[in-house]
């Protein structure tokens, strides 16, 4: 397509209303043509001019990071499409065009994943059933044969399904909590004692919201999922700063430090796998470097059995 100049040239025409965080739709859902709108303008304003290898014009610039002209430019798309999409209207736009916006952007993997499902959701998709999420029978039984080992299973929106004993010993005992409060993101963000018990609390909360993110992308028509954002939103404002970045990744390995009340602190590595048979359900482990201190504390952990499960973590 041929390039079409803005109606001023360097300035943002924005003909929509300022999107929030917690922007949603009819029936409780998320807007989506709100996320890709805002999800566009916040990679574009990551950008300067010289990352992409364009020439900085003056000192002065009106808008933070790439104009829509100049990303529009490096997509090879006229700047009126471009700036159609940018305002939400997906419509039609090919996966080739997606292709070439994303790496103007230079979009990692997840952050491409989650364009396209914002641009081009699935004709049809099955809403995320009410119902409870289910977790294999033989699936629950591995996981209490993992001696020492802490493991669980998340599910949709960072609930936590089932989980073993070396779970509880480390995290609290889950099974004290009432069901909706197994949630990731509500622990995080709204337990004081998760905040006591993440070191690097601040890069825990930031993963979480990026999970979150991609969900939301997957399933904006989740009531659930909206009215868990809209609940954060309230209640949180780390959580409200966070989902306005609209960072979305994908972690399926790390490492964790944590500073546990009974014994110290914990370095521990976690591994995520996704089921085969359940995209949207995970099964994380962790586990120390052998001959650590903190595969002492493990053993340690394992020894007391259920009363490690009596930490302040486990108090509602």
């Amino acid at each position: 397509m041929d390039q079409q100049p803005e109606a001023e040239a360097g300035a943002e025409v924005i003909q929509e209303p300022p999107l929030t965080a917690g922007t949603a739709g009819t029936a409780g859902a998320l807007d989506r043509r709100a996320e890709l709108s805002e999800f566009l303008r916040t990679r574009r304003a990551r950008l300067k001019p010289e990352d992409v290898g364009l020439p900085m014009f003056g000192r002065h610039r009106r808008v933070p990071g790439l104009r829509r002209e100049e990303l529009a430019q490096l997509a090879g798309v006229s700047v009126a499409y471009y700036t159609r999409l940018e305002q939400g209207n997906g419509r039609n736009v090919s996966a080739e065009v997606l292709d070439a916006i994303a790496r103007a952007l230079r979009l990692n993997a997840a952050e491409h994943a989650h364009l396209t499902h914002l641009a081009k959701p699935k004709a049809h998709k099955k809403k995320p059933s009410a119902r409870p999420q289910q977790v294999r029978g033989a699936l629950r039984q591995l996981i209490d044969t993992l001696d020492g080992i802490p493991a669980y299973v998340t599910g949709r929106r960072s609930d936590i399904l089932v989980w073993n004993r070396m779970a509880a010993a480390v995290f609290g005992d889950w099974s004290e909590l009432p069901a909706q409060d197994r949630n990731w993101a509500r622990m995080v963000f709204l337990r004081p004692d998760y905040r006591d018990l993440y070191i690097d609390w601040d890069q825990k909360a930031a993963d979480i919201v990026s999970h979150l993110r991609m969900d939301a992308g997957c399933h904006p028509d989740d009531p659930q999922l909206s009215a868990l954002v809209g609940e954060l939103s309230v209640k949180s404002e780390e959580f409200r700063r966070l989902w306005a970045t609209h960072d979305v990744k994908e972690k399926s390995h790390g490492v964790k430090r944590m500073r546990h009340p009974l014994v110290g602190d914990l370095t521990l590595s976690f591994e995520s796998f996704g089921l085969p048979d359940d995209p949207e359900q995970s099964l994380i482990t962790y586990h120390a470097e052998p001959g650590s201190p903190s595969a002492d504390a493990l053993r340690l952990l394992a020894s007391w059995g259920t009363d490690a499960t009596r930490a302040p973590t486990a108090t509602p």
